[in-house]
């Protein structure tokens, strides 16, 4: 059966099932019980080596895939690394990119944005941490005979489904990094991916390091990220 194949053809509707309703005042709790718990989340770049059970990032790469996608053709793929050896590799090529990026590539107007946060071109976290997560996107879509079919709104389809798995996550009681070297390219060929896939975002997971600093920055609040017209 082809990849797609349950996604082509007539239109086929079953009854809405899954939908649960609330009086107002517990969907205001809820709410605001939601953002509370997210609103603890802090970005980290000190994770222990503590290990992680593979049956809660299975879980939450679960939670990624229900995300919703142009066309539903869910055009993302997650490989989970944890040998040793394959995050020594990684990191090492992400650290290339990245003494490239703040030795040449970036203008000083983006190194100024980064200046608070203390990023460098070293990147320990990549072997620290017991997860990294290479999240791509794939352009096409490859059937059974071999031809390929266009994804659409790729990007936003990928963006989607990366903060459905970073909610999960720290809904599991897991910190993450979301990295960004850039080119990334490099994780096709040691991850073993097609050409018709992109990596967006290397995603480190894990538990944070005990004695782990985080930068003391805030978030917008209500007023200057929304509107009600």
């Amino acid at each position: 059966m082809s990849k797609l194949s349950f996604n082509q053809g007539s239109p086929q509707f079953i009854p809405l099932s899954t939908y649960r309703a609330y009086p107002e005042a517990e969907m205001e709790t809820r709410a605001a019980e939601f953002y509370e718990e997210l609103a603890r989340r802090k970005t980290i770049r000190e994770f222990s080596s503590k290990p992680v059970s593979r049956k809660v990032i299975e879980q939450c790469l679960l939670a990624a895939g229900t995300a919703p996608s142009g066309a539903n053709h869910q055009p993302w793929h997650f490989a989970v690394v944890s040998d040793k050896e394959l995050k020594h590799r990684i990191r090492i090529e992400a650290e290339i990119e990245e003494r490239e990026f703040y030795e040449r590539r970036a203008p000083q107007e983006w190194k100024d944005a980064l200046a608070p946060l203390g990023t460098d071109s070293n990147k320990p976290f990549l072997e620290d941490a017991p997860y990294l997560i290479a999240i791509f996107g794939q352009k096409s879509t490859l059937m059974d005979d071999g031809s390929a079919v266009k994804n659409y709104y790729v990007p936003e389809s990928v963006s989607i489904a990366t903060g459905f798995l970073i909610a999960a996550l720290h809904h599991a009681g897991l910190a993450t990094l979301t990295h960004t070297p850039s080119p990334m390219g490099f994780l096709n060929e040691l991850l073993g991916r097609p050409d018709n896939e992109k990596p967006y975002i290397l995603l480190v997971v894990g538990h944070p390091a005990d004695d782990c600093m985080v930068p003391n920055i805030r978030k917008k609040p209500l007023s200057e990220i929304a509107s009600f017209l």
